[in-house]
């Protein structure tokens, strides 16, 4: 199983630097997109929509969507993601109450739109921003991973405070606090490298507010699964689940990255 779950990753990881180093923008946002494509069929079956049809009719819907969305203000989208990201904190914080209200119902659905399409519109537009576009895009897909692993081995080794008990058993406050330590250094290293003067600590700050909301992303998935009953969102990536297991803390981090970075005038 460990085996399975290494191969797959370093496949994934190498496919990915693949993607967002060697592709043209165009490219690599209609890989992005068949990304979606997966994870909206798999949200799909997270919220009640079992047969293939109700499946493939949701990810049509979503990549409509999708498509619709790129002819949107950029920020008017990024900025709607990040305040309904602080609405899926509330549900987070108050699961298992009022989970009747979100799924299986139309309010799954369109929260599935929700978690998706932003992310698509963030990376898409860090990738084609200036010459720095897709090391960001490197930089952040980095600083999640370490973020997961700094929070994994320091929950094993430390962890006794449940982070979201309700949500996702396994998560600690500790496990919080050595994310938060090494999304500091990578931050302050990458931002020594890559900046001068006060904003260096801007982008320390703003790196931490998107480890924030990774969590969160992860926690919202992690509660639609537990409503749903299931251990994974799928079965694409042997030993990682799915599509969804995989980008849930992307989900939440990269709308909230990107309209940082434009509001503070590191990304032109």
């Amino acid at each position: 199983m460990l085996k399975r779950r290494l191969v797959t990753g370093a496949v994934f990881i190498l496919l990915a630097v693949w993607a967002i180093l060697g592709l043209p923008s165009f490219y690599f946002g209609l890989a992005l997109a068949l990304l979606v494509a997966i994870g909206a069929w798999e949200w799909a079956g997270l919220i009640g929509f079992n047969t293939a049809l109700q499946r493939a009719f949701y990810t049509v819907l979503l990549l409509f969507c999708l498509w619709a969305a790129s002819y949107l203000p950029v920020m008017a989208v990024l900025a709607a993601a990040c305040v309904g990201w602080l609405i899926g904190l509330v549900w987070v914080v108050r699961f298992p109450a009022g989970r009747s209200l979100w799924t299986p119902s139309l309010s799954g659905a369109l929260v599935g739109l929700f978690v998706l399409i932003p992310p698509w519109v963030a990376l898409l537009t860090l990738h084609d921003g200036d010459s720095r576009g897709p090391y960001f895009v490197l930089f952040l897909l980095a600083m999640i991973w370490l973020a997961d692993t700094a929070a994994y081995f320091a929950g094993r080794r430390w962890g006794s405070l449940r982070l979201a008990p309700n949500v996702s058993p396994g998560k600690t406050w500790e496990g919080l606090w050595g994310a938060v330590l090494a999304v500091a250094l990578y931050a302050l290293i990458s931002g020594v490298m890559a900046f001068t003067g006060a904003t260096i600590l801007m982008f320390v700050v703003l790196c931490l507010v998107t480890l924030l909301f990774s969590i969160l992303g992860d926690l919202l998935e992690s509660m639609f699964k537990r409503q749903a009953g299931v251990k994974d969102s799928g079965k694409l990536l042997p030993g990682h689940g799915g599509i969804l297991d995989r980008i849930d803390s992307l989900t939440a981090a990269a709308p909230v990255f990107v309209l940082s970075l434009l509001l503070s005038g590191m990304l032109k």
